[in-house]
């Protein structure tokens, strides 16, 4: 593939104030199939490059008013000019300091009286190896935009192979967990109203013997009958909360997972956001030297959105997990994480804030780049974020902000329209 741009394409503009000069090179260039523009001083060069950007400037250094070197500075100085090749051009009498001329940013000198045949090779030369530095710059371009869609591809990847096992996992848990739960909860009304019956036969039994033998009254005080009467269904009621507590935890998991949700679909977005923190529910109770975490909840009325659920749920899940690690390094007396959601203009948003320390600028601005983790080996991958915001901007077309004051609070805001454009 060529590098060389014909002539007719270039554009050389030729600044001097002598007119015989700019007649000279005029007609030299033209010949040969160059595109002239001609300024007489430093001042209109500088206003054509305002409208016009040339290929190649000839400079003569010696003019009145804005002398050469004042004018190349300016060139390099303008960044939509500082990348054209700029000759200085000079007189085999006047005595010119070269070096400054190349400090400044010029690429070449050519005397006079004009030597045509250097000059044109010169002028070609230069024109060459810019068109091959473009032609470099643009090949950069391609090869970063092509390695962004690389890391891109690797993040989609991660996600849908992190989301493809967590949720086989989750619904195989539970799965597991369900069957024996349901047994143990159908089970609990007819243990209730066994344990009913007995405890009506032994108060039947002690109205009517209330002196039973010495060994029966022996064994009765021992086994303290009127605590047992007394606590039996206290224990009852408590093992079907705790079995309505594990049926409530083990649809989570699977709301959670939504493995046979994997289309877009029409979902209740507070749902997702409960299903979440029930999921979260051990991370946020008291611990040792660590308050319980409180949630305040203001929730506005909003309809469902269509969206992917699980990879919603995956989203939440990133963002409450941080602010969780975030307040438990904070070690604040009151950690609190605060969920408000509204909706407006066809939108729904959700802010999720912990009163945490804040987060640093110059960390936020990473937060959301591929990889980027402060935390220590281990703990992080730097993929929980990233992966969210291409959830977010990509999959469903909306916004997802980080907003800190350092020493005070974070807040993620998460935007997501309530229909999708492909609907």
């Amino acid at each position: 593939m060529s590098i060389d741009l014909p002539a007719q394409e270039n554009t050389i503009l030729v600044v001097d104030d002598t007119p015989t000069n700019l007649q000279v090179l005029f007609d030299l260039l033209s010949e040969h199939g160059y595109r002239v523009a001609i300024a007489k001083n430093g001042e209109t060069a500088l206003q054509r490059l305002q409208t016009s950007q040339p290929s190649l400037i000839l400079l003569d250094v010696m003019m009145p008013g804005i002398d050469g070197f004042e004018t190349c500075q300016r060139i390099k100085a303008n960044p939509s000019t500082w990348d054209i090749p700029v000759f200085f051009m000079t007189a085999l009498s006047d005595s010119v300091d070269k070096v400054k001329g190349f400090s400044l940013g010029a690429v070449d000198y050519i005397t006079k009286p004009i030597q045509n045949e250097e000059v044109l090779a010169r002028i070609q030369v230069h024109l060459q190896l810019r068109n091959t530095t473009r032609i470099m710059e643009q090949r950069t371009q391609e090869l970063q935009q092509t390695l962004k869609n690389l890391q891109q591809a690797q993040l989609q990847l991660v996600q849908g192979e992190k989301m493809s096992a967590l949720g086989q996992l989750v619904a195989g848990i539970a799965h597991e967990i369900n069957n024996p739960v349901n047994f143990i909860h159908a089970n609990l009304s007819h243990v209730r109203e066994y344990v009913q019956d007995l405890l009506e036969f032994i108060c039947l039994y002690q109205h009517h013997y209330p002196q039973p033998v010495p060994e029966i009254q022996k064994r009765a005080a021992e086994l303290d009958v009127e605590f047992l009467q007394q606590n039996l269904r206290k224990i009852l009621n408590s093992m079907e909360i705790g079995s309505d507590r594990i049926r409530d935890l083990v649809l989570s998991l699977r709301n959670f997972s939504r493995l046979d949700e994997a289309e877009c679909k029409q979902v209740d977005i507070h749902e997702g956001i409960e299903n979440t923190l029930l999921i979260l529910q051990h991370r946020l109770k008291a611990k040792l030297k660590f308050p319980a975490i409180q949630i305040i909840r203001d929730y506005a009325q909003l309809p469902k959105i269509e969206c992917y659920p699980s990879q919603i749920n995956q989203v939440f899940m990133n963002i409450f997990s941080n602010a969780i690690d975030a307040l438990e390094e904070a070690r604040i007396d009151s950690p609190t994480i605060t969920i408000r959601t509204s909706m407006i203009a066809g939108w729904v948003t959700v802010s999720i804030a912990d009163n945490g320390v804040g987060i640093p600028e110059e960390i936020r601005s990473k937060l959301f780049n591929p990889f980027f983790t402060t935390k220590p080996v281990g703990k992080g991958t730097g993929l929980g974020l990233s992966i969210s915001y291409q959830i977010i901007t990509e999959k469903h077309g909306g916004k997802i902000d980080c907003y800190s004051t350092l020493g005070q609070e974070t807040e993620f805001l998460v935007q997501i329209p309530i229909l999708q454009r492909t609907s």
